[in-house]
């Protein structure tokens, strides 16, 4: 009763924050934008996302957790019906700087998301069992992107309006707010259980609700050696992540011909749910059964399958057939697999680990917030050398390309680099020194 509802809140947080990758193809063709000027309302959320979880996380460690998520599900809920509204109503006038605006203000509700969730279950799991938790979190995350391409795919295709994307992500997140207000608990205490000692960063002195002091919990994050190579970790992360996200659309209608408003492109979010719900489910009970709850190693060969996953959406084979256009939803699944499973091991789950019941949502907002600077790079940057190259390197007005080495040439560096950081805190473990 406290754990699925909390996850559905943050499934439904992902509508009403993914529904701009499906869409803004459409903006963009439909207000003449290109990549890079759409890429620059995605850096904009990105960015304001990065900077307010790492802002709001010492303020949800100590509001707590529930608070967290009804703020953030109303908050989000409440831009995008209006976001909706500007965009049904016809009020566009300066839609670049409009849209970044409240694009921004969404995804600072946005940014409650996952702090909340890593914050209520740092009292909830024991260490021991983080690994698991680590691809339940996996499994809410891939479920969001099933609600948000899916869904968002069948709407799109059943209402002649783009608006309607809008608009059941808001209703969707405003129905959760009413349910996390009746069921969702803190802490085991509140729901009738008694507290636990989890295992994880926290000392036995910290088993009360008071909360940290500010400068305690920023040391938690600052003069933590491990932390610091997980938040170096993360901004590749990011990279990697929206490098494929924000762009999965047009490399299916550009390079596979696949449109969005055809049943094979609903699978696309069935893969994207399977390979996240494998992805974390694996890495999970990797770390905990193979590794004795070390996460850098799972997290290493993650980043390495990454590298080979890219490299076959590269090779863009059997284009514009049918064959080839269900290898590439497949290629993007397992892609999603190894993106989703590190995602939801270093975000999801070390953070609860080296922060402690305490600093769990400061040490996830660091986490995540730097993942989203990296996030933001694939919006203006990326968009851009998409704008200027083209997916193979061409560019050309017109041409039809034949493979995406230029996609996914700028995104794999990020992979090898991850992997390479995970190489220097290969045996931490809560407790544990770097090396």
């Amino acid at each position: 009763m406290n754990w699925f509802p909390l996850g559905l809140t943050y499934a439904t947080m992902y509508m009403g924050r993914y529904n701009f990758n499906l869409v803004k193809s459409d903006i963009g063709a439909w207000y003449h934008l290109d990549k890079a000027q759409m890429g620059i309302i995605a850096t904009a959320g990105f960015w304001t996302y990065g900077l307010s979880v790492a802002l709001n996380g010492p303020l949800a460690d100590r509001i707590g957790g529930r608070k967290a998520i009804l703020l953030g599900a109303l908050g989000a809920a409440l831009l995008n019906l209006l976001i909706g509204l500007l965009f049904l109503g016809g009020h566009t006038t300066q839609l670049l700087v409009g849209m970044s605006l409240l694009w921004s203000a969404n995804m600072y509700f946005q940014s409650f998301g996952a702090l909340s969730v890593v914050k209520v279950n740092s009292t909830w799991f024991h260490v021991h069992e983080r690994g698991v938790f680590g691809g339940i979190f996996g499994i809410m995350i891939s479920s969001g992107y099933f609600l948000a391409t899916t869904i968002g795919a069948w709407l799109l295709a059943s209402f002649s309006s783009w608006t309607v994307i809008w608009f059941v992500p808001a209703a969707a997140m405003g129905g959760m707010f009413i349910i996390d207000y009746f069921l969702v608990r803190n802490r085991p205490s509140h729901a009738g259980f008694p507290d636990f000692d989890t295992g994880d960063g926290s000392k036995a002195d910290e088993a009360e609700d008071a909360p940290l002091p500010l400068l305690d919990l920023f040391n938690k994050v600052f003069q933590n050696p491990i932390v610091l190579f997980l938040i170096a970790a993360e901004f590749c992360t990011g990279f990697v992540r929206q490098g494929v996200m924000l762009y999965f659309t047009e490399y299916l209608a550009e390079v596979y011909n696949l449109s969005r408003k055809t049943h094979l492109f609903w699978w696309t979010g069935v893969a994207f749910m399977l390979g996240g719900i494998l992805g974390g489910l694996i890495c999970g009970w990797m770390s905990d059964k193979l590794f004795q709850s070390r996460r850098p190693p799972v997290a290493f060969w993650f980043y390495l399958a990454q590298v080979l996953m890219l490299c076959l959406l590269g090779m863009s084979l059997g284009r514009g057939t049918w064959l080839g256009q269900v290898w590439a939803i497949i290629l993007l699944g397992l892609t999603a697999m190894f993106i989703f499973g590190v995602h939801g091991m270093l975000s999801g789950t070390a953070s609860m680990d080296f922060g402690g019941r305490k600093a769990a949502a400061t040490v996830a907002g660091a986490l995540d917030g730097i993942q989203y600077i990296g996030s933001g790079l694939t919006g203006f940057g990326l968009g851009w050398i998409l704008k200027t190259y083209g997916w193979d390197g061409i560019g050309a007005i017109g041409h039809e390309p034949t493979h995406a080495w230029v996609w996914v040439g700028t995104i794999i560096p990020f992979s090898l680099i991850g992997a390479f950081i995970m190489t220097h805190i290969w045996n931490a473990k809560p407790g544990s020194a770097a090396h």
